[in-house]
């Protein structure tokens, strides 16, 4: 939908349209009369199409604000997922959980991978799906939640915040594991999962394998309970291939005008990627 002229600032209708916070309207106004006169409508068929507009305008707007308090990043979407690159990821599974459904049920989504592998771009894919929905979402980087949760201690928010950790639908941790966690880091990520253990959801992303994940609570036994908890009504994907920026890196070679035979460059960079840990195996489960 186009936007009118510059003319728009000194539109007659312009005042009472901000009395009455409708100055949206004027983005849509001409265009509209335009319609309206050509295909005979009503004054009130006519003014329907304007606050059909305003509506969608509003819902577009709330939609970009809840997006942006989520944290979420943008054209992590479905839409730009390349499922071509992961022919043995479950597209089944992924789109039922795009239903979110699972968040009604307070089930769990765990991807695991090697790096850029599009773990992050898939959890945050189901995330936006969520914030369409209406859910409450929270993504975060696992160290950045935490780190924030310290310096929240000492400005008095602590408790405030974990209430709100507490209590979005979705709350996911992005790259966890990735750095190593204090003492404190890992007592606040224990208080998390058991706090939002059979009430709200946890997606959660990760390039370490399953069995690696004990190590990141350093304590065998808050380890145990933490993830009996995560894994208790789970939805598992752990899936492997070649990383999407060494995928571009190696086009980008490919397409570059030949100059000396890699062979007698020994200095040529090396554009295939060293082969996925076999720790991990493609493939998606679901434990409920």
């Amino acid at each position: 939908m186009r936007t009118i002229s510059n003319s728009t600032a000194v539109h007659p209708l312009l005042p009472k349209l901000r009395e009455l916070k409708l100055s949206g309207m004027l983005n849509t106004l001409e265009v509209r009369a335009s319609e309206a006169a050509r295909n005979g409508l009503s004054p009130g068929e006519f003014l329907a199409l304007l606050l059909d507009d305003e509506l969608e305008r509003r819902r577009q707007s709330s939609l970009r604000l809840r997006l942006q308090e989520a944290g979420w990043q943008e054209g992590k979407s479905l839409a730009r997922f390349d499922f071509a690159a992961l022919p043995t990821l479950n597209r089944s599974l992924v789109l039922e959980l795009a239903t979110c459904s699972f968040l009604e049920r307070h089930e769990n989504v765990l991807i695991c991978g090697p790096t850029g592998v599009g773990k992050s771009h898939l959890m945050s894919a189901i995330a936006y799906e969520a914030v369409k929905r209406g859910y409450r979402v929270i993504v975060r980087p696992t160290h950045q939640l935490l780190a924030d949760l310290h310096a929240a201690r000492a400005d008095g928010t602590h408790a405030r915040k974990m209430v709100r950790l507490s209590a979005v639908d979705l709350l996911v941790l992005d790259d966890f594991g990735l750095r190593p966690l204090s003492p404190q880091a890992v007592d606040d990520l224990y208080e998390i999962i058991s706090q939002r253990y059979e009430r709200r959801s946890i997606g959660i992303t990760s390039n370490r394998a399953l069995e690696e994940w004990p190590e990141v609570f350093r304590d065998p036994l808050l380890a145990s309970a933490a993830l009996d908890r995560l894994t208790h009504h789970v939805h598992v994907f752990v899936i492997t291939g070649r990383s999407y920026r060494q995928l571009a890196r190696s086009k980008e070679v490919e397409n570059r005008p030949e100059q000396t035979p890699l062979g007698e460059n020994p200095n040529h960079p090396n554009v295939n990627p060293a082969t996925p840990p076999n720790s991990f195996t493609n493939h998606a489960q679901t434990r409920i």
